[in-house]
């Protein structure tokens, strides 16, 4: 490691690094005001006392507690906008130095990797919390409608390289570390990814703030700040373990804590009607929920948004400090374990009642902070006379799938119980301000609560979800009519939120009860008699005594729920898809009914991925080479310029510079591979790979199934034979199984083991290699997919919404093979037919395969039946896989007859790869089809996503900063 210039010098006083910071602060930010150039960091004057002018801050808890008023700022009248500079390297080492100094949690006396990271990374910050507060400052000024996007997950990844990058000092931050004795490369790397999400729920997310960001949108995000994240994934010989997320250990340096942004949660309790007629509900268990920001710049521009994550804790005062004393040490930390819990990790196991009621907590939690930040934000902007009417056009929520769907019930609360409203005046604000977004068809994720449960966790909301109920049994009985009660019997089993839930009174007499088949057995004895037949040596009178018992025995009522997805669509005043076939699927099978009964809600907005980390930072060669062919870096903003690589796709200068790119970034995928996993691979070799969260519909086993025929067929030939017939390939495979899915756990086991046994016969050597990349997470993504030349989006069709990898991965000039599910077809579409590998059964002939196979009459094909033969002769160790081999078999049964359709494509399937093989042998045919996809991913951007949301749903403007 280079020697620190940082540490090698006597270092001055604190005093005068404090007066030397304060000096180079002004020249950092400048002293003057009014210019307009197109940078990043603000130019402000220097002010010891604050950075801030021109707002006073308000925060108000929506509980009603006081408001508590900074002193006004004597330019409160009209606020001042910084103006941008850009830094030079010598202002950013003085800042860097600084934080090492004075704010990063580490001894004085070394300058090493990490505390390096961290000082870089606090000196960033001071730029996007300028921007964030100017940001704030002009949108709290002008009064417009804001966007506030609530999700469970926000899956950022590292933060400095994107940050630096979209304020364009990453010239300046390299320069400023390497006066420092450090690399920049080497300082980023230092940065844990942020555990706030899993998937592509969560990437998507965090997409779309840093669209929302760049296109100068007026919004922020809402989430959680999970201390321990989902979990760290470890492989071992048994398969897939789990161990805690550890990227809070240090701190994070980008988060700002809000000690002053706190609201009540309540939990349990009772609900009581007062003399004014008012619901009320109190009691129970009060928790409080304390903010953490995050600023999001975006690209070129000023504009930082933020994200606020919400984290649990009760006051001091809730330590039980006699019970401790006592030696009840566990007893009077209780209050704080069960507050601090909330947000441990994302997603916690929902097996027992203690895990489904964290899993609600987590909900709520997330819904009712958020919503009273909202408000409080809507009344500081109201001013004294608050006109709620109003709330609807200057807030948008946008619910990101059904885990924020209680704050529907909670915004109706507040605004009735808190502030004073009708039913009709909060449910008319409610429909017009909550959209939803639907990520999936898949039943068991169309999240459903116990009532009963719900009722003792949230007994207010209870009620008010059984008031919207009611509401839409009226609307289905008035729109439907009585005439044929079988009709309107089904249309309300579909519709209604409350499943298994009787009628409401007032409704009660348009559906007869059905007959109850124990009343009926009692009334036709002769039943009884008819089966009291001898099946052995039991006497008569014993057998009879049985049947007699077992008739009579009632059926267990089913549970009571509550349809989180149902709810959405009532209140909702958009619902919208993903991808286009998605989106279909919505409106003919998932909510067909609510479809019929009001069509203007559903829209579909095709997902995207941002184009600033998605190529221009994680695939810089490549983002040269485009910029060079098309002439400028206007793609990275306007991706439908990415289209002029049409043109060029035939040009060998082009295509010999377009496969060094491809290399460059494989053989860091070959270094990272040798450190991760410790084996070796070839560059030469093609990358095939599939990296997603592991669940038997994204089809992991059918990827690895036809790997273990390819092993096969290779064994069955001499030399000569293999290297004629396949391309060499290295399989890589990443992912996590939740940790409760065991058929999914059995999956990553299955790969590591195929993986130890291709990968140690010296008969294949670098022909075959396969790979499972442990605890895949973004950083491992924006290394892998610039490598990746083939990529698998393989999932049953119609049971992928849409998905956003596949996105990346034609972004970067990657080339697809999948079945016609989610948004590939519209990737299809775009980067042409001949330039994606197509195979599989379509959506709309699943449901008629599947009964073709509870019938009995599907024959699998020959070479699957070997490939099942191969994997049970041990070849891959001594693991007992008959439970997932066994899953594919049979034609009924929970667990069996193969759902999600392995065997039937898997001829398809392993066709399509003697495909792949033929186009990866000419080298030309590949790259053109590689640039092809490039150039017909443009539509995949989330900047055309987020365009579309707030042109059709939100109904918000850009506001620049001037």
């Amino acid at each position: 490691m280079a020697t620190s210039q940082l540490s090698a010098r006597t270092p001055p006083s604190g005093y005068e690094r404090l007066l030397r910071r304060r000096k180079d602060l002004c020249g950092l930010l400048g002293s003057g005001l009014g210019e307009k150039k197109k940078s990043a960091l603000p130019l402000r004057t220097w002010n010891p006392t604050s950075l801030r002018t021109g707002r006073p801050l308000t925060v108000k808890s929506v509980a009603g507690e006081s408001k508590q008023r900074l002193k006004d700022s004597p330019l409160e009248e009209e606020p001042s906008i910084p103006s941008p500079l850009k830094a030079d390297a010598a202002s950013v080492a003085s800042s860097i130095e600084y934080h090492a100094e004075f704010t990063v949690p580490f001894s004085p006396d070394k300058f090493e990797l990490l505390k390096a990271f961290f000082a870089t990374a606090q000196s960033v910050r001071d730029a996007l919390i300028i921007n964030g507060n100017a940001t704030y400052d002009y949108c709290e000024q002008l009064n417009v409608k804001q966007a506030y996007y609530l999700s469970m997950e926000f899956l950022q990844g590292r933060a400095l390289l994107n940050a630096i990058g979209n304020l364009e000092l990453t010239g300046a931050y390299a320069e400023a570390l390497s006066k420092l004795g450090h690399d920049l490369e080497n300082v980023a790397v230092q940065e844990a990814d942020a555990a706030l999400g899993n998937g592509g729920l969560g990437r998507l997310a965090s997409c779309f703030l840093d669209s929302l960001a760049t296109l100068n949108y007026p919004a922020w995000g809402y989430g959680l700040r999970y201390r321990y994240g989902l979990f760290k994934q470890q492989i071992t010989k048994e398969g897939q373990e789990e161990v805690a997320e550890s990227w809070l250990e240090m701190g994070n340096p980008w988060e700002v804590m809000r000690n002053d942004v706190s609201y009540p949660v309540k939990f349990y309790g009772k609900v009581v009607s007062e003399s004014d007629g008012k619901r009320r509900w109190i009691g129970g268990e009060d928790i409080r929920a304390v903010a953490f920001d995050v600023p999001i710049p975006g690209y070129k521009t000023r504009t930082t948004i933020n994200l606020r994550l919400w984290s649990t804790k009760v006051p001091s005062e809730e330590f039980d400090l006699s019970a401790f004393n006592a030696g009840e040490h566990t007893k009077a930390n209780e209050a704080l374990s069960n507050a601090e819990k909330i947000c441990y990790i994302l997603y916690p196991g929902d097996e027992s009642i203690e895990g489904k009621i964290l899993r609600l907590k987590q909900q709520y939690t997330l819904c009712s902070a958020s919503l009273q930040d909202i408000i409080a934000r809507f009344e500081k902007r109201s001013g004294e006379h608050v006109k709620w009417e109003e709330f609807p056009e200057k807030v948008a929520v946008q619910m990101n799938d059904t885990h924020p769907t209680l704050c529907i019930p909670e915004l109706m609360r507040i605004l009735m119980d808190l502030k004073g409203l009708s039913w009709k005046e909060a449910w008319n604000i409610t429909k017009r301000t909550v959209a939803y977004t639907n990520h999936t068809v898949l039943p068991e994720a169309l999240e459903k609560w116990s009532l009963e449960l719900m009722q003792k966790l949230l007994p207010r909301h209870v009620d008010i979800i059984e008031m919207i109920d009611e509401e839409l049994v009226g609307t289905i009985i008035a729109k439907c009519g009585t005439k044929d009660p079988g009709l309107l019997e089904t249309k309300l089993k579909e519709m209604r939120i409350l499943e298994n839930v009787d009628l409401p009174p007032a409704f009660a007499e348009f559906i007869k009860p059905e007959e109850d088949p124990v009343a009926s057995s009692e009334k036709e004895p002769e039943t009884t008699k008819e089966l009291n037949i001898n099946l052995g040596d039991e006497p008569d009178d014993v057998q009879g005594q049985e049947n007699n018992e077992e008739l009579l025995e009632p059926e267990p009522e089913p549970p009571k729920m509550v349809r989180m997805a149902n709810l959405c669509v009532v209140c909702s005043h958009a619902v919208n898809g993903v991808a286009e076939i998605h989106s279909e699927i919505v409106k003919k099978e998932v909510f067909h009914e609510f479809f019929t009964l009001w069509p203007e809600k559903f829209q579909n907005k095709t997902n995207g991925v941002t184009p600033r980390r998605w190529i221009r930072f994680c695939n810089q060669e490549l983002s040269k080479i485009i910029t060079k062919w098309i002439g400028t870096e206007d793609w990275i903003l306007h991706t439908d310029k990415l289209a002029e690589l049409h043109k060029f796709a035939d040009n060998e200068d082009l295509q010999t510079q377009w496969r060094a790119a491809k290399r460059s970034n494989k053989m860091k995928v070959v270094r990272f591979l040798k450190e991760k996993t410790g084996y070796a691979v070839s560059p030469d070799a093609m990358f095939d790979v599939q990296v997603k969260r592991i669940h038997e519909y994204k089809r992991q086993l059918l990827n690895i199934l036809g790997i273990v025929y390819r092993y096969k067929k290779m064994k069955a030939m001499n030399p000569a034979e293999r290297t004629a017939e396949f391309v060499p390939r290295v399989c890589i495979f990443g992912g996590k199984a939740f940790a409760t899915y065991v058929q999914a756990k059995r999956i990553v086991k299955f790969i590591t083991d195929v993986a130890a046994t291709i990968n140690h016969d010296p008969e294949i050597g670098d022909l075959l290699k396969v790979v499972f990349v442990p605890d895949y997470n973004v950083s491992v993504a924006e290394l892998l997919i610039p490598a990746s030349e083939l990529s698998q989006h393989i999932s049953t069709a119609g049971m992928e919404a849409s998905g956003t990898s596949n996105m990346k991965f034609s972004m970067n000039g990657c080339v697809l093979i999948g079945t016609l599910d989610g948004a590939n077809v519209e990737i299809r579409e775009e980067v042409g037919k001949d330039n994606f590998f197509l195979f599989g059964a379509r959506a709309h002939e699943i449901a008629g395969l599947r009964k073709e196979r509870a019938e009995g009459k599907f024959v699998p094909d020959p070479r699957f039946e070997e490939v099942k033969a191969f994997v049970r002769s041990g070849v891959f160790g001594p693991y007992n896989y008959d439970e997932l081999i066994g899953s594919l078999e049979g034609n009924k049964g929970f667990g069996r007859a193969d759902y999600f359709l392995v065997g039937k494509d898997f001829p398809s399937y392993i066709e399509c790869q003697e495909q792949v093989d033929k186009a990866y042998q000419d080298q030309k045919r590949w790259t053109r089809m590689s640039i092809l996809n490039t150039a017909g991913s443009y539509k995949f951007s989330s900047d055309r996503t987020i365009h579309e949301y707030a042109k059709d749903i939100w109904n918000i403007t850009p506001v620049e900063l001037p």
